[in-house]
């Protein structure tokens, strides 16, 4: 089932979410969801506070990147109560966007290697190392289980700048080609 995307301006997006046990209600169900509706807005990673659920669970698909960095043909996964252990190398730019962020796109600043602890969809811990648009992706994701958007890492110069944009993403004001949920908005 495709689910709402949270907008910029919903609490839930900039709150720490909470770990979750493998008897999690519907977990598999809940995957198969984010998967449907990451797909469907075009996006190559989702977090769960994302759809509204503060519980620390993101998944990735990098393989749209596959034709800039061969190797990223499978690079599908899903990550539960993840923890970065190591983040290394020089930071580099790279400009992102984001889901939550409907015609928003910003430079940010990330490092370009990382190594993760993290549960999969069968809740196997798994240790891995990313570099790259993978680590980038994973990163930003990470941010978004940490309570941490995009916004927070620009510049303040840059915010006041954007702060027309971020009001109209809070009021709904904004047009995208998926299923949004906006935190100024009434249901009728």
């Amino acid at each position: 089932m495709i689910l709402p995307i949270v907008a910029y301006g919903d609490p839930v997006l900039t709150t720490k979410a909470n770990e979750i046990t493998p008897d999690y209600p519907e977990l598999n169900q809940l995957i198969a969801d984010m998967w449907e509706t990451m797909y469907s807005a075009e996006g190559v990673g989702l977090a769960a506070p994302q759809i509204g659920k503060s519980i620390r669970l993101f998944i990735v698909d990098a393989s749209p990147f596959a034709e800039d960095e061969p190797g990223l043909e499978n690079m599908k996964k899903v990550f539960i109560n993840p923890l970065i252990i190591e983040k290394t190398g020089e930071d580099f730019i790279f400009n992102e966007g984001c889901l939550s962020f409907p015609g928003l796109r910003e430079d940010i600043y990330r490092k370009p290697d990382i190594k993760i602890r993290y549960f999969d969809e069968n809740f196997k811990e798994q240790i891995e190392a990313f570099s790259g648009i993978t680590s980038r992706i994973i990163q930003h994701e990470y941010d978004h289980i940490e309570g941490i958007v995009m916004i927070n890492r620009i510049s303040t110069l840059k915010k006041q700048l954007i702060k027309g944009k971020l009001n109209n993403i809070i009021k709904g004001n904004v047009k995208a080609t998926y299923r949004m949920r906006f935190a100024a908005v009434k249901k009728k």
